[in-house]
């Protein structure tokens, strides 16, 4: 072999030791033998990295712009900026008159959640009439919104046909307060939610807790003053009665008239007429926020005293303090009324904007009582309760 070939084998030869001992261990090797204590144990020098060592530098610390610092482009996700929803025009329906006691709380919320997102919102009051919130959707839809929020109470069988036309024009529906089942189920994906009470078991609830609370039983009288009649929203007084009369109460049903349903002042002859046909009504529950916010009204009209009735209603108001405070109403279901307000702009601006599917909010979940009434008092008055 020449001497030019021995001397380029040893170079081979020592490059491939260096690069044996700078190179990473292979994967493949058994375990180390266990180390002594002495090589386990690593000196005070070892163990302890320098400052200089532990601790990065600024320029180490923090990532340049193009390391990862997010741009001045890019910032936080577009729902966290003012106005998201400025681009989102809404047809939104408070459902009874205005300046209604439960409808105003309803406005707010949808008010609140129009200046927290930017969405452009016109409001159509119905006076609680499900003939006029029909003819009303009619006349938002030639708009062409981009969502309406409505009241169910008209039901699947009278919406149904005006939502489907609604929906293949592209607008997106959602509703509060009264279930829209039907809707629901076939276009939930399109962004159609639900934000209120479940009708049925909020009523059923309220005859439940009435009977606890009153110890009213068997052979007892109630009166029920509702809207059976009315498709969905009339599940909420079946729910009630259901509820009286499993536990072994008669129930003396009145409709709420048109007008009283419009007005709950005009209602007062009625209850009157009511209470002196059935001098042994021992309970009184209206299914309605107005009608339950007159109570201290009704029962003064009819010559009765604080506790000579238990009386329970839904929807808390100004007035419901005032009879709860004055010893004539009892019992109220809350159905926090601001948040179908609120979830149901919301709702509109968050599949406009970023195409999420319905929400189903139930907003009815509790009872207010003179044990709880200082608690929730002062945001009844400021009408977000």
């Amino acid at each position: 072999m020449s001497k030019f070939a021995s001397k380029s084998l040893v170079l081979i030869a020592l490059l491939a030791i260096v690069l044996s001992a700078c190179g990473p261990a292979a994967t493949t090797q058994p375990p180390a033998a266990p180390a002594t204590e002495a090589q386990a144990a690593p000196t005070e020098a070892q163990a302890a990295p320098t400052e200089a060592q532990a601790a990065p530098t600024e320029a180490q610390a923090a990532p340049t712009e193009a390391q990862g610092a997010p741009t001045a482009t890019e910032g936080g996700a577009p729902a966290a900026t003012t106005g998201w929803c400025s681009g989102t025009k809404i047809v939104f329906f408070p459902g009874g008159p205005s300046g209604g006691p439960f409808a105003t709380v309803v406005y707010n919320g949808a008010v609140q959640a129009a200046k927290d997102t930017g969405a452009n919102v016109q409001y159509v009051w119905s006076e609680w009439d499900p003939s006029k919130m029909i003819t009303q959707f009619q006349q938002a839809m030639a708009t062409n919104p981009d969502g309406i929020a409505v009241m169910g109470h008209p039901g699947d069988e009278a919406f149904d046909p005006l939502i489907d036309q609604a929906e293949s024009q592209g607008i997106i529906v959602t509703s509060m307060n009264v279930q829209l089942p039907n809707m629901q189920a076939k276009y939930g994906s399109n962004g159609f939610g639900y934000a209120g009470a479940i009708q049925y078991s909020a009523g059923y609830a309220l005859g439940e807790e009435a009977v606890k609370e009153s110890g009213l039983g068997a052979g007892d009288t109630a009166f029920l003053w509702g809207l059976l009649s009315q498709a969905g929203r009339g599940e909420r007084t079946k729910g009630v009665k259901d509820a009286l009369e499993k536990a072994g109460l008669t129930v003396v049903y009145q409709e709420i008239d048109d007008k009283t349903n419009a007005d709950a002042a005009a209602g007062v002859p009625i209850f009157t007429g009511i209470m002196s046909a059935h001098p042994e009504i021992k309970m009184v529950i209206t299914d309605h926020g107005a009608l339950t916010g007159t109570m201290e009204t009704y029962l003064t009209a009819a010559g009765k005293q604080p506790g000579d009735v238990f009386a329970a209603g839904f929807d808390v108001s100004g007035n419901a303090i005032t009879a709860i405070q004055d010893g004539y109403l009892q019992l109220v279901s809350d159905q926090q009324q601001w948040l179908q307000g609120y979830f149901g702009v919301l709702q509109l601006c968050l599949t406009n904007e970023y195409h999420f599917s319905g929400l189903q909010i139930d907003t009815g979940a509790g009872f207010v009582t003179k044990s709880n009434l200082d608690t929730v008092a002062p945001l009844i008055e400021q009408q977000i309760r």
